[in-house]
C-alpha cells in the first residue's frame, strides 16, 4: 500500500519508505508523528509544530532494518537494543527482561517492536485521520491492534488498542509503552509532574552509576540515594550527573503524566488506564548507563506506563501483576499522548486531554 492524503492543510496521511521500512506520518497544524509501520509501530518522531520540538531521544545508531540489519551474533536478552531507534516504541507481551514463559523464550520487551504490523485507513480527510494496525506475536498466540486518531487544530494523537488470545488456553502476559526522551526537548529544565503517588525504586542493581538506595518506597518526588541525600525525580538531571537509575510509580488515583521544558515552553502528556497500566516506569538514564548498548552516551529518561511489576514477565507472574486472557478473550484500552505549550507546572491532564496549569 502506497498513501498520500490528497491536501496539504488540515489533517493529513502519509506513506514513505525509511532504511526500507514502510514509514507513516501523521501531521495536522500542531504536530506531526512519524511511526515506522515496518519496524513494530514505533513512533520515532512526535514534533510539536509551534516550538519546533522533537520529545523524543534518538540512538546513534539510528533506524534499522531487521530485514537487512544482521547483529554479529544472536543476544541472550533478546534482539530489542540491536534495532532500537530511539523513540516509542510499544512493549508486548513481555515488558521488561528475558524470560521463558510456557516454553516460549521471551526477549527484552517482547517482540511486536520489532515485526512488521499490518495497516489500513479508516478515514482520511481534513477534520480527522484515523489509521488501524495489526500484529500478531512470534512466541505467545496473542493479536494486538490498535487504532491512531488525530483530529484537526488538535495536539493528542488518541490511541485505541486490544490485545486478543487466539489460543485454547489461558495466557498470561505484561503490557507497556516506552516512551523515550531526548534531544534538544530533554534538558534541566524539564520537570515531571504525576498525581500524588508513591515510588519504588529497583530492588536490585541497575548500575554502578545508581544514584537510589535499592528498594525504597517512598511518597513521590523525593527519594533517598545511595549516599544518604534526598533526590527530587521530578527534576531532569544534567548530562554531566553521570546516572542510570530505574523507579517505578505506582498507587496512581489517575493515569496522567506531564513533562515540561520550561526554556522551550513546551511540553508531552500522557493519559492512560490505570485498570490496564498500573505502573509508571521511569527510567533516567543520565549519561550513566556504562557499557553496552550505552557506554554513557546518551541522554535521555523515560515515562511508561506499564500493566506490571516487576519488569519480567516471569516476576510479575509471581507477585500476581500481570495480565491474564481466557481462551478467546480480549481486553481494550485506550490512551492519549498530548503535545502543549506552556512553561508552568501541569496539575492533570484530563480524560479528553486537556492540559491543565497551576494558578489557572
Amino acid at each position: 500500500m502506497s498513501h498520500l492524503s490528497p491536501r496539504n492543510f488540515g489533517c493529513r496521511l502519509t506513506e514513505v519508505v525509511l532504511q526500507g521500512l514502510r514509514t507513516l506520518y501523521l501531521e495536522n497544524e500542531v504536530v506531526r508523528v512519524g511511526i515506522l509501520v515496518d519496524k513494530g509501530t514505533d513512533i520515532f518522531e512526535f514534533l510539536h509544530k509551534p516550538t519546533d520540538t522533537d520529545f523524543l531521544f534518538r540512538s546513534p545508531s539510528g533506524i534499522r532494518n531487521p530485514a537487512t540489519f544482521i547483529p554479529t551474533r544472536p543476544s541472550s536478552g533478546g534482539n530489542f537494543l540491536d534495532y532500537w531507534p530511539g523513540g516509542w516504541p510499544e512493549m508486548f507481551p513481555n515488558a521488561g527482561y528475558v524470560c521463558t514463559y510456557k516454553g516460549a523464550e521471551l526477549g527484552t520487551h517482547g517482540d511486536v517492536s520489532l515485526l512488521p504490523w499490518e495497516w489500513r485507513v479508516v478515514d482520511d480527510d481534513p477534520e480527522e485521520v484515523v489509521i488501524a494496525l495489526e500484529v500478531r506475536c512470534y512466541r505467545l498466540p496473542l493479536r494486538l491492534e490498535k487504532w491512531l486518531t488525530l483530529r484537526r487544530g488538535s495536539g493528542v494523537l488518541a490511541i485505541t488498542e486490544r490485545a486478543t488470545n487466539e489460543s485454547g488456553e489461558t495466557i498470561d502476559f505484561s503490557w507497556g509503552h516506552h516512551p523515550t526522551f531526548g534531544g534538544i526537548f530533554l534538558g534541566p529544565a524539564c520537570v515531571v509532574d504525576v498525581p500524588p503517588c508513591r515510588v519504588l525504586t529497583a530492588e536490585w542493581d541497575v548500575d554502578q552509576t545508581s544514584r537510589l538506595a535499592n528498594g525504597v518506597n517512598a511518597t513521590w518526588p523525593v527519594v533517598p540515594g545511595r549516599d544518604g541525600r534526598l533526590i527530587d525525580l521530578s527534576q531532569a538531571a544534567p548530562p554531566e550527573t553521570g546516572a542510570h537509575d530505574l523507579a517505578f510509580l505506582h498507587e496512581l488515583p489517575e493515569g496522567w503524566y506531564a513533562i515540561t521544558n520550561a526554556e522551550r515552553g513546551a511540553g508531552f502528556g500522557m493519559r492512560w488506564d490505570t485498570r490496564v497500566f498500573r505502573w509508571l516506569w521511569f527510567w533516567q538514564n543520565w549519561r550513566g548507563m556504562s557499557g553496552w548498548p550505552s557506554f554513557r552516551q546518551w541522554y535521555t529518561c523515560a515515562l511508561e506506563p506499564a500493566s506490571s511489576y516487576p519488569p519480567t514477565l516471569t516476576d510479575a507472574i509471581a507477585r500476581g501483576t500481570q495480565l491474564t486472557l481466557a481462551p478467546g478473550q480480549s481486553l481494550e484500552t485506550d490512551l492519549l499522548a498530548v503535545a502543549y505549550s506552556g512553561a508552568e507546572r501541569v496539575t492533570r491532564i484530563t480524560p479528553d486531554g486537556q492540559v491543565l496549569r497551576r494558578g489557572a
